[in-house]
């Protein structure tokens, strides 16, 4: 690919937004990793923060770059990205993240940022030719499949619990998940950070590549794995109050049992994701995990309308955020 010319400081301003989304997708996020175990009781909100932190900064020294090398290379033709095109993503993916929220809407900071991704590329090109349709397609699949493996995790895990457990009393179980749910939590905040923080690695790796400061076939600058994987455990441990209330209580009430097998069926779904480089939403995730874990107990135990209105979130963030993005594209051109 041929290079821009892009100067230092233009270079260290963008790698700072990307430090920024990063960081506001830890504090967009904090609730999917904490709302189970504050609403369960079992950590309060300022302790649980700071296990979800610790836990999303630990996922750099577990899993492998697959979600990095998908963000930077399989979304958009890397031969049309420049410093233009990278600001109008961020900013697209910015803006969403902060309409939704201010109300209160656990949408995906994934999505925005795909979306923000395939806004720019498209003012840019002036078509959809720079986007590569196989990486896009397999985001958009997992916006599906996600949820319904977070789902199906979910209540098969609290189904078998139930089983195991069938001879213990209430009291009994809840003192053991207790202590579980730590467990659970620490496993679901580690595939967050594992998934996560790697699509800013990938954004700005996909920078350095335009600008020439890392050659196309170079692994990923160190420090640009150790800042995001900093950044969004920074972000969590500031938390995002407005969320939780809507992810730990809203949807359904849950138990510590029904908290752990929530996380648990989150925590698998990422594993395997992240496993694969297929850069999932969390919130997705542990929204299916914890309605599945809901509608084993009985389905009017969901609110089937608190969920509806999530998912509308889901549809809209990938246009809406593909929108502000190329309208942030032009006005970088102007700009910059």
């Amino acid at each position: 690919m041929e290079h821009v010319q892009i100067g230092f400081w233009v270079i260290a301003g963008l790698v700072v937004i990307a430090l920024l989304f990063d960081f506001m997708n830890g504090f967009h996020d904090a609730a999917n990793a904490i709302a189970t175990v504050v609403s369960t009781g079992v950590l309060k909100p300022h302790q649980a923060v700071a296990w979800a932190a610790f836990f999303n900064f630990v996922a750099l020294f577990v899993f492998q770059l697959k979600v990095a090398s998908t963000v930077g290379k399989g979304i958009i033709d890397p031969g049309v990205v420049d410093h233009y095109l990278i600001f109008g993503a961020l900013i697209g993916a910015i803006a969403w993240n902060v309409v939704t929220w201010y109300y209160g809407i656990p949408s995906s900071s994934s999505h925005a940022l795909i979306g923000g991704l395939v806004g720019a590329a498209i003012a840019k090109a002036g078509s959809t030719d720079s986007l590569i349709a196989a990486g896009i397609w397999k985001t958009v699949a997992f916006i599906i499949i996600s949820p319904l493996f977070g789902y199906v995790l979910g209540s098969l895990t609290l189904v078998a619990v139930a089983w195991i457990c069938r001879n213990k009393t209430q009291r009994r179980v809840d003192k053991w998940f207790r202590r579980l749910q730590l467990v659970s939590a620490a496993a679901y905040s580690l595939g967050h950070g594992g998934n996560d923080a790697q699509k800013t690695v990938g954004i700005i790796w996909m920078l350095l590549i335009a600008a020439g400061v890392t050659a196309q076939g170079d692994p990923v600058p160190m420090w640009v794995v150790v800042l995001c994987y900093m950044s969004i455990g920074l972000g969590t441990l500031f938390g995002g109050w407005r969320i939780v209330k809507t992810m730990g209580q809203r949807i359904t009430k849950l138990k510590p049992v029904g908290g752990f097998c929530a996380e648990t069926g989150g925590a698998i779904t990422l594993f395997l994701a992240t496993s694969l480089g297929i850069p999932v939403s969390t919130t997705h995730t542990i929204t299916g995990a914890i309605v599945g874990v809901g509608s084993v107990r009985r389905t009017a135990a969901v609110r089937w309308g608190v969920a509806g209105s999530i998912v509308w979130a889901w549809v809209l963030t990938i246009p809406c955020s593909a929108l502000i993005a190329a309208g942030a594209y032009w006005l970088g051109r102007t700009l910059m």
